[in-house]
């Protein structure tokens, strides 16, 4: 099997794109995507789960409370909902977490996940009280039984639990790759965090270039994903 990924006319191998321009990637400014009128074509699978051929879109924390303050709420929140349609229409899982904490109170109205979205019934909802949306939780037996190993993560807070599920993935042997238009979180700048933009800004730059032995990291704009493969 040949462990590459065709992102337009660029190579992604294992975190790094290979252009074949002769160019430093850093210098190229590609990273991951190729450039803006490529399209990224989820496949390929490098991950080191046995029998998990699929592609799932993970949906976290977008939650009224959580995503109410948030940088550029309206357009993230847009963007998800077009690729949580896009999943749907064809036939790739999608799979919601939702947080629980004091804040966050089971059923309350900011526990909601935000009216825009609207899981369809037999999307599974997976329960989380830490950052990491496979700690304590049964998200790994639902990817499972969906025979998933490779993962494409939106949601929120991007300095909080969307890292640390990247990491809980790529660690537990899944792909992930981030949509980098689709994660945001709230000015924190109070308690010495950097603006949003710029927290948003920095995990996209490392994600786009993390990687591990057997597995796949990586960033893609949100208009760039393509799920035709990933049946």
């Amino acid at each position: 099997m040949d462990p590459r990924v065709t992102v337009g006319r660029g190579t992604f191998i294992g975190g790094l794109c290979d252009l074949h321009l002769g160019l430093d990637i850093r210098q190229s400014k590609a990273y991951v995507v190729a450039n803006a009128g490529a399209t990224w074509h989820i496949g390929g699978y490098m991950g080191t789960l046995a029998n998990r051929p699929h592609t799932a879109l993970l949906v976290v924390d977008v939650q009224n409370g959580v995503v109410a303050a948030a940088h550029a709420r309206d357009k993230v929140v847009e963007n998800i909902t077009d690729l949580v349609a896009k999943a749907h229409r064809e036939d790739v899982p999608v799979v919601w977490v939702r947080h629980t904490d004091t804040f966050l109170a089971p059923e309350s109205e900011v526990w909601q996940i935000v009216p825009e979205l609207i899981p369809l019934d037999g999307d599974p909802i997976v329960e989380k009280r830490y950052g990491d949306a496979f700690e304590d939780t049964d998200l790994e037996s639902v990817l499972a039984d969906l025979e998933v190993g490779r993962l494409v993560v939106v949601g929120a807070q991007t300095d909080f639990c969307i890292r640390s599920t990247l990491h809980g993935a790529i660690t537990r042997g899944y792909d992930a790759t981030l949509v980098s238009d689709a994660h945001t979180t709230e000015d924190l700048s109070e308690w010495g965090a950097p603006p949003p933009e710029q927290v948003i800004a920095h995990t996209n730059l490392y994600w786009s270039e993390h990687r591990a032995p057997g597995r796949i990291a990586g960033t893609v704009e949100a208009a760039e994903v393509d799920f035709a493969s990933a049946r």
